[in-house]
This record gives C-alpha cells, sequence and structure tokens, in this order.
C-alpha cells in the first residue's frame, strides 16, 4: 500500500486509501524521527496535512502538527500565539497562494505604483519570516505563487507592467531573492509544480467556492510530496549515489550483442538522442555532486567499449565505481556501497529491466528503486520529479563531493602496499585544521550534523539558526575538523559541540564525523583540541552521551577508547560518560598534524 507514494503516484488513489497507508507505514518495523510541524495556511489546510503526514512517514519522520485558523497565517505568524508558543515548530509551512494576494495592478497603475505594490507584498512575508525565524529559530517554507487564473491581457498580460501574470512573476523573483540571503528560508515552488501539472488541474474553482481549497485535489499529493523532500533535503535523507545498468538504460540495444557501433547512442536517430539526454541529465547531476556508478550484466571490456563511444557523455572516469559482471545485481550493489562507505538508504538504483528493480527491491529495501518503465524518454522526468536528490543548498563540498571519493578509493588501493594500519595512516602524511565554528563554515556544519548517521553519537539534528545561536555565546564551545593527507582535502569532515552548565561542566551535545574519514584517527584529533579549549576555558568535568541508531553502532565504545569512565547505561543502550580534563592530557593520536585552533568567532 504505501508503494502508492512513489513517483509517479496516483494523486486520487493516494487521498482515497490515506488511512490504510498510514496503518501500514506506523505497523513496519521502522523507527520515526519525530518533528513538529506548523501549516499555516491562507486557505482550507486538513487535507494537505494528512496527506503531507504520509510522505514525511515513509522518510522516516514522525510528525505532529499544528494548523493556523482559516487565512489566519499573517496573523498567527506576526501576533502574540501562546499556541503556537507552546507548540514550538520546528518547521513552518506558509501555504498561501495567489488567492492569498491583497492586490494586483490596476490599469492607471505607474510602473511606480506597481514596484509599491510588490514592496509592499513583500514586507508582509518579510515579517511573516522574521517574527517566526526570531521566535522558534525553525526552517520556514514557502510557497511561491502559482500563475494566475485567467489573463485580462491575453498574452500582454506576461509583459505589461499592469500585467497580472509579470506581477505574479515579478513577486516569485523577490521571493527567490529574500531566499538566499535567508538560510532558514525555503521556496515551495509552487510556480513549477502548477505548470507542470497544468493551471486548469491545479486549481478546481468548485473546491474554492465549496471549502476553500486553493488547489484541487489532484495537486494536494504533489505538493505535499514536494515539501516532504524538502523537509527531507534539510535533515540530510537526499541520495548521494546513482547506479545505473548499462544496456538499454544508457544506450540502446546489448552492447556484447551488437558491438559499439550497433548501440543507439547520438544525435543520428530518435532514440539515440533519448538516450544520450539521459546520459547529460545524469552528467549534470554528477556535476553537482551526485555520485555515479555501474551495475551491469556485461563484460568489463564490453562496458569499457561502450562508455568509450564517441557520442557518449559519460566516461568510464564519471563513475565512482564499475561493476562489470554476470553477478546479481544486488551482489554488486552492495559491494559498491562497500567501496564507497555509503549506506544502502543513499542510494537510487535504475534498472530497464522489471526483474533486476525486483531483485533489489526485495533484497535491499534501503534502497531507492524508481519504475522507470522501459521508454528512456521518460527517464530524465521520472528521475527529477521523484524528488532523489533534493537539495536546499549547493556548497563546495558537495561539488568537490566525487573528488573525494575518487580519493578515498586511491587510499584503499595505497593501504595494500602497507604491513599494517599504523605504517598507513602515518604514509598519509594528514593534516588538519581544527577551529571554532566561525560564519564561513556555519552552513557546511549544519549540512554535516544533519546529513551524518555513522558517526553521530547523540543522534541530534540541529537548525542552521541554533547553530549560529552557539557563535557568540560563551556557554559552548564548538569546533569544526577539516583533513587533509597526501591524495588531497577531505573537506570539513567533523564537528563537535559542547554546552557548558553550572560548576564548570561542559555536556557534548553533538559529535559528528564524516563517513569518508572514518579509521583515520581524526575523531582523536578533535578529541585532543576539544579537550585543549575545554582546560583553557577551567572546564571540570567533560560527560559524553552515546544514543544507539540504526547506523551509529561502529561508535558505541569510542568514549572508553579515549579514556572516559562510564556514569551509567539504560536498558536502550544508552550511555553517559565522563572525562576530567587537566593541562597533562596526553594526545592520542600523534599520525594528524594539527595547524592549530583557528579563532574564526574571537
Amino acid at each position: 500500500m504505501k508503494d502508492l507514494l512513489n513517483y509517479p503516484f496516483d494523486s486520487h488513489a493516494v487521498i482515497r486509501k490515506k488511512k490504510a497507508i498510514k496503518r501500514e507505514l506506523l505497523g513496519g518495523k521502522e523507527t520515526f524521527q519525530d518533528c513538529r510541524v506548523a501549516i499555516l495556511g491562507g486557505s482550507t489546510t486538513s487535507e494537505l496535512r494528512d496527506i503531507l503526514e504520509l510522505f514525511l512517514l515513509k522518510k522516516g519522520l514522525k510528525p505532529s502538527f499544528y494548523e493556523s485558523n482559516y487565512n489566519r497565517f499573517f496573523e498567527e505568524a506576526v501576533f502574540e500565539n501562546a499556541r503556537l508558543d507552546f507548540f514550538n515548530p520546528q518547521y513552518v509551512i506558509i501555504h498561501s497562494g495567489i488567492v492569498n494576494i491583497e492586490s494586483y495592478p490596476d490599469f492607471a497603475d505607474s510602473q511606480q505604483d506597481v514596484d509599491d505594490k510588490i514592496k509592499k507584498t513583500i514586507e508582509k512575508f518579510e515579517m511573516i519570516w522574521t517574527r517566526l525565524f526570531e521566535k522558534y529559530c525553525c526552517e520556514i517554507i514557502q510557497n511561491n505563487f502559482e500563475l494566475p487564473h485567467y489573463r485580462i491581457l491575453g498574452n500582454l498580460d506576461a509583459v505589461d507592467h499592469r500585467g497580472r501574470v509579470n506581477y505574479v512573476l515579478d513577486l516569485n523573483k523577490e521571493f527567490a531573492l529574500a531566499a538566499r540571503k535567508k538560510p532558514f528560508l525555503h521556496i515551495n515552488d509552487v510556480h513549477y509544480l502548477s505548470s507542470m501539472l497544468g493551471i486548469k488541474e491545479w486549481f478546481d474553482p468548485s473546491y474554492w467556492y465549496l471549502y476553500k481549497y486553493a488547489l484541487s485535489f489532484t495537486a494536494i499529493p504533489l505538493l505535499c510530496y514536494n515539501v516532504a523532500s524538502i523537509i527531507g533535503a534539510i535533515i540530510g535523507k537526499s541520495k548521494k549515489l546513482v547506479v545505473v545498468d548499462l544496456d538499454n538504460t544508457l544506450w540502446g540495444g546489448v552492447i556484447g550483442d551488437d558491438g559499439v557501433s550497433g548501440i543507439k547512442l547520438g544525435k543520428d536517430t530518435p532514440q539515440g538522442e533519448a538516450y544520450l539526454e539521459f546520459q547529460n541529465y545524469l552528467k549534470c547531476l554528477k556535476n553537482r555532486g551526485v555520485m555515479l556508478a555501474v551495475c551491469s550484466k556485461n563484460e568489463m571490456v564490453s562496458a569499457q567499449e561502450g562508455l568509450m563511444h564517441p557520442d557518449s557523455v559519460l566516461k568510464i572516469d564519471d563513475f565512482a565505481a564499475v561493476k562489470a559482471n554476470w553477478e546479481p545485481k544486488d551482489s554488486g550493489i552492495n559491494k559498491i556501497a562497500a567501496e564507497l562507505n555509503i549506506g544502502q538508504d543513499s542510494i537510487v538504483f535504475v534498472d530497464d529491466n522489471p526483474a533486476e528493480r525486483e531483485l533489489v527491491l526485495g533484497n535491499m529495501p534501503g534502497v531507492e528503486v524508481p519504475n522507470i518503465g522501459s521508454d528512456v524518454v521518460r527517464f530524465p522526468e521520472i528521475m527529477d520529479r521523484a524528488g532523489f536528490f533534493e537539495t536546499v543548498s549547493l556548497l563546495k563540498d558537495d561539488l568537490h563531493r566525487n573528488e573525494y571519493y575518487n580519493q578515498n578509493v586511491n587510499r584503499l588501493q595505497d593501504e595494500g602496499k602497507f604491513g599494517n594500519h599504523d605504517e598507513y595512516l602515518i604514509s598519509l602524511q594528514m593534516t588538519a585544521e581544527i577551529g571554532e565554528f566561525n560564519r564561513t563554515y556555519i552552513e557546511r556544519i549544519t549540512q554535516l550534523t544533519n546529513k551524518t548517521n555513522q558517526f553521530n553519537l547523540t543522534v541530534k539534528r540541529y537548525m542552521q539558526a541554533e547553530i549560529e545561536e552557539t557563535l557568540e555565546n560563551p556557554e559552548f564551545i564548538g569546533l569544526y575538523g577539516k583533513l587533509r593527507d597526501k591524495f588531497g582535502d577531505n573537506g570539513l569532515v567533523s564537528v563537535m559541540l559542547g554546552r557548558i552548565t553550572d560548576f564548570r561542566n561542559i555536556h557534548i551535545d553533538l559529535w559528528v564525523m564524516s563517513c569518508r574519514v572514518l579509521n583515520r584517527e581524526m575523531e582523536f584529533a578533535m578529541f585532543n583540541e576539544f579537550v585543549g579549549k575545554c582546560v583553557k576555558k577551567g572546564i571540570n568535568v567533560i560527560y559524553g552521551y552515546y544514543f544507539p541508531s540504526a547506523k551509529n553502532g561502529i561508535v558505541s565504545d569510542i568514549y572508553s577508547r579515549i579514556g572516559f569512565n562510564k556514569v551509567r547505561e539504560t536498558e536502550t543502550g544508552a550511555t553517559v560518560w565522563m572525562f576530567k580534563p587537566t593541562k597533562k592530557h596526553k594526545r592520542i593520536t600523534h599520525k594528524i598534524e594539527i595547524k592549530g585552533l583557528f579563532h574564526g568567532n574571537e
């Protein structure tokens, strides 16, 4: 039943069977992360709430909801609101649309008059965003505007400064500019969604006049799917790796039978051009930081020949791993995941063969397997609209992700030359920059906090606003760590955050590290510097916490390995640890040269 939530989905089936889908989702073995979502609506939102809950549950999030009164989104956001204060939302959805635009241009208006109306509208929403953020440090998801339901000026409506179409486009541009300046503000691109579905299908006048729904029942699941994708991206649930088949997926035909000259790829045929476009789509994903890998039932020589086709956009070097053999696909994907040290839930598998898709679905439940069918013309559309690669920011570390993982492959190959792990680590010639939280790295610190699952001791997630609050607060010690070695720069890979309380004690609320530097002793280097900072601040005791999750078992003993004493352990396996820092603290690792604390916020 929950498969009804996979894109492309039947909106009416999702709404009709929403109770059964919810029962199945809650009745499974999944563990959920709680979240608080406030929906401040300019129209009726009850059905939207119910459907959004399904898509969040599917992402492993169990939401509790706050709903504003009808069309009171401004008042409930800006004025005193004890009920919303008590709810204390983590995410606020401003569900407004063109039905909430209070004033359109008049035909007698000058350009300045229109500009003033745009400014007044933006100021109203700026007040909403600022007030919500100041009170709740929440992430805000704001609808932009769909196109008007009619055009008084016909085609001129998009050109003339008094046209409603032109007016809406200008408002959307101002929303986008605001979101660029406010990291906590995320645009739910209703303009694109409504265009994709069609304005006629997006808005149903009868539902508006009868029930005050500003979008049709057909559109509700699509909008909710999009909102859930944004929330998923905020907490790091976007996919990192696309594993693709070759024959009839990256090119038309079977290269083992047809040969390089016989496969369909390039602009000479309609089918070949469609495969070329799909390769271009994948290349764009790779260029923005999504990794690519091949898992194909083929001879390696044939796979390599296909990727050397003169019209192939994708070459062998574009793939972080290539498995071309006759083993089952699930086995190949497992090996790729192990080589790249990446979880199944970060992988999307693309194959035109339904039998192969079914095999991976059955044996690797964490892997996303879109039902792309067999028509390559639809491959990019299905992949793109499924929201697998939703992102709320595009950082330097994202753009270099493929480079980081390629360097790791070289490191693994190099490791085999040494007699033991210590010799290998020394050979890497590692240097670390470990510094205090600063605004230069605030987005990456937040991203790492939310995306890291394996080396994450407290399983806590922090919004960017919460991290920013610690920058100037003397009650917190926050450190970031960057690591370089002879193979290249790993980027910012570790974060620690401690909260100072009475009696000069500090509690480690957050300690995360990227899986790409596991077993490199970076965690020891971070702790060394953390202890040094604690000593300077006169801290008496460091308290560490470990809360078990499905993925962080590898760090369950980290505190015992660095000299903490266990204080207590609960029935669930959560543990509390204690350490007394001193000036005589001995460095745990000597294999990483520390560049020294960078006091970026002092």
